[in-house]
């Protein structure tokens, strides 16, 4: 099973690395229906898209909800059989929309110690929550030690898109 974990997880990576070369926070995702077909990617565009919901895991949700326009298929049914494979733990916010969409695991690499909604601040993803819909497991640590280093080298750089009191000053000496 981990080297099933393994593989999808490299390549929710490709995603994390295209965020961090377009200057977003390095999360990507993908999401994977019956343990074969990718049916679901995301990676951060809250900075592109100046819409700070736009993370990883709730722009793979909106591909699936697509894709199962297009093949006349039931998204519970659908969501209900797939993994979410993402580099960092799930946010608050986006730990209760997996919930709604009833993904029923998530594989992730690194803790989410500021916002992280599946153990690191808040357990979103298994709180007795009932009107949130079904609870989901976790898998963390898959290829964590990578997910650190990307969000390392983004939070090394000056986010541009920040506001002006919220810029990190370079020291230039």
């Amino acid at each position: 099973m981990d080297e099933i974990h393994q593989k999808w997880m490299e390549k929710s990576f490709d995603y994390a690395e295209d965020a961090l070369k377009s200057k977003e926070v390095p999360v990507g995702c993908i999401l994977v229906y019956r343990g074969e077909e990718v049916i679901g990617v995301g990676r951060n565009e809250v900075n592109e898209t100046k819409n700070a919901s736009r993370h990883a895991e709730i722009v793979a949700i909106d591909q699936v909800l697509s894709w199962c326009v297009h093949r006349d298929m039931n998204p519970k049914v659908v969501f209900g059989q797939s993994v979410l494979y993402v580099t960092v733990e799930p946010c608050v916010m986006c730990a209760g929309a997996l919930r709604q969409v009833g993904v029923p695991l998530v594989v992730y690499g690194c803790a989410n110690d500021r916002f992280g909604g599946c153990g690191s601040v808040l357990s979103v993803n298994e709180d007795e929550l009932p009107t949130l819909g079904p609870s989901f497991q976790c898998i963390s640590g898959v290829m964590g030690d990578k997910s650190v280093v990307m969000l390392k080298d983004f939070y090394k750089g000056e986010n541009s898109n920040a506001p002006d009191g919220k810029r990190k000053i370079k020291n230039t000496d």
